[in-house]
Order: structure tokens, then C-alpha cells, then sequence
């Protein structure tokens, strides 16, 4: 590729900041390893962070030749070059597109025993930097810290644009219920007070409200925000797509309030009524108050 692609274009005086121009992807330059090493030393400060970087502008000309909005997949992300290329050229065109990155969170020290010496030095500089910044040593950290500087880099270049450079990222896991495997002869006195409440232990509301998402078939990458009604956390999903509240022992004020606004859906968590005709009584104040919300309790 880089034999046969310009790196800097036939016109050497055309800014990677310029528009594109899909009809002559030469114009600009392709890109080269080198300019890669030198946008993560720009973002990064740090020489040589990754082994065979690509160049952003690379990417691009492959999505300006496409022309159209759409989602990118990208499913060895790295170090988020992919996105960066689409924030890039959404700033540069104006136009929508959209980005899914997946990435295997491997832990960087695991691949030291099988690379060579320049490949190690590599390595140890990103272990390095992700200790100064106090995040794990995995690639993942690296890709979401790169989109973190691009997206403020280029909200100072283009301040006087609208830019969207946030992303969102989900981790693929296992159920948030517990896992519960017992035959009738096998249960205890112990057991049975074990699963009183049958979510996981380690799961945050987040977890539960994107585990609902994920069961509704709603899209991920919608607005969300959070707010404390009566000292109750309760989370709105795109503008009432979907609102929750996972708190115990979830006052009859916070119910109201929520089904005053007339949701789409309502989700709760089974300890956050304190015995079977609270729950009655949360299906009341739905029939009254917001008829069509379909309301479950986890």
C-alpha cells in the first residue's frame, strides 16, 4: 500500500484540514505509518505508542470514496483510529456518520512475551502513559483516551461548528440476573435467603437500565440522563423512551412523579417496593396516571 499510495498528494499544499475531494482522492496524500506515529504523539505526547498505526487521513479517503452517512463497524479498532477518521471527516463535510468499534480488552503486559524488542518498547510506552493517567494497561483504554483528546483538539479548531465527538462504550457480559440452578431437594433455609434478591451483587443501575435496553430492542446510542427525585436516582432514556429507578424501598412520591410523565416504559427492581401490595399499588398509580406505559419490575 504505502508503494503505491501518495503520502503526501499531488498537491502538497492541500491542509488535512481541507474537505476531501471524493473525485480525486489523490489530491491530499493517502497517509503514511509515520504520520500516524506523529498524530498519536500529537494526542498523546508520546513517541511511537503503537505498533503499525494507520493515518487517519487513510481512513477518510476510504469513507469520502463512499460518500454517504452511515454506521463504520470496525472490529479490530485498536487504537481508535477508525473513529477518530469519522469525527475527522463528519467536522471537515459536515455530514452524520456514525461509528461501532469492538475491541477484545487484552491486557498489554500478556502480549510482552511474544513480540520483538521494538514492538516490547511500544508497549512499555503505553503501559507508561496509561499509569499516568490511572487507567488500565489494555488497548481499549488507549482507543477511548484518543477519542477523548481528538474530540476536544478538534472542538477548539472548530469552535465556531456543533460538533458531535462523544462516543458511549458498553461492555458485553453476562446476565444481571443471578443464576439459579437448584432442584427442590437441594434448597436450604440459607439458599432461599440467599436469592431474595435475584440481580448480581456487582451490578450498577447502569448495568440494569442498558440490560433492559438491550431486552426491549431500543437503540444504545440514544440521550440519556440521570436525575434525584425525593432522594431517589431515576434514569430517562431518550426523553421518556424508557425511565427507571433501581433504588430500594422506592417512596410512592418518586412513583407518581415518574408516571406523571407518561413514559413509554417503566422499569423497576423488585427490592424497590417494600411487599406485594406496594407493588399493587405502583400498577394502580400507572392506570390512573400514564395508562399505555408498559411497566416491568426486575
Amino acid at each position: 500500500m504505502k508503494d503505491l499510495l501518495f503520502r503526501v498528494g499531488t498537491d502538497e499544499n492541500v491542509s488535512y484540514n481541507d474537505v476531501i475531494d471524493p473525485d480525486n482522492l489523490n489530491a491530499s496524500g493517502w497517509g503514511s505509518n509515520e504520520d500516524a506515529d506523529e498524530e498519536l504523539r500529537q494526542l498523546f505526547g508520546v513517541q511511537k505508542l503503537m505498533d503499525y498505526p494507520k493515518p487517519v487521513r487513510l481512513i477518510e479517503k476510504l469513507l469520502a470514496a463512499y460518500g454517504e452517512d452511515g454506521i463504520v463497524l470496525d472490529f479490530f479498532s485498536g487504537s481508535a483510529t477508525t473513529a477518530h477518521a469519522v469525527m475527522h471527516l463528519n467536522a471537515l463535510d459536515g455530514k452524520k456518520r456514525q461509528f461501532i468499534l469492538v475491541q477484545i480488552p487484552e491486557v498489554m503486559e500478556n502480549v510482552l512475551p511474544h513480540v520483538n524488542v521494538e514492538t516490547k518498547k511500544r508497549v512499555r510506552a503505553a503501559i507508561s502513559f496509561l499509569d499516568g493517567i490511572h487507567k488500565k494497561h489494555t488497548i481499549c483504554e488507549i482507543g477511548k483516551e484518543r477519542l477523548r483528546r481528538a474530540g476536544e483538539k478538534m472542538d477548539v479548531e472548530w469552535n465556531d461548528k456543533k460538533l458531535d465527538t462523544g462516543f458511549r462504550v458498553l461492555k458485553v457480559d453476562s446476565s444481571n440476573m443471578n443464576d439459579v440452578y437448584y432442584g427442590a431437594e437441594e434448597l436450604t433455609q440459607d439458599l432461599v435467603a440467599q436469592t431474595e434478591d435475584n440481580i448480581k451483587s456487582d451490578r450498577t443501575s447502569l448495568d440494569l437500565l442498558f440490560g433492559c435496553l438491550v431486552d426491549w430492542g431500543v437503540p444504545l446510542s440514544l440521550p440519556y440522563t440521570s436525575e434525584t427525585i425525593d432522594g431517589c436516582t431515576v434514569h430517562d432514556y431518550a426523553d421518556g423512551a424508557l425511565i427507571a429507578c433501581f433504588d430500594r424501598d422506592v417512596p410512592e412520591s418518586v412513583i407518581r412523579a415518574i408516571a406523571a410523565r407518561q413514559p413509554e416504559r417503566a422499569v423497576f427492581r423488585d427490592s424497590s417496593f417494600a411487599d406485594s401490595p406496594a407493588k399493587i399499588n405502583v400498577t394502580e398509580i400507572f392506570k390512573r396516571l400514564s395508562p399505555d406505559t408498559d411497566v416491568r419490575v426486575l
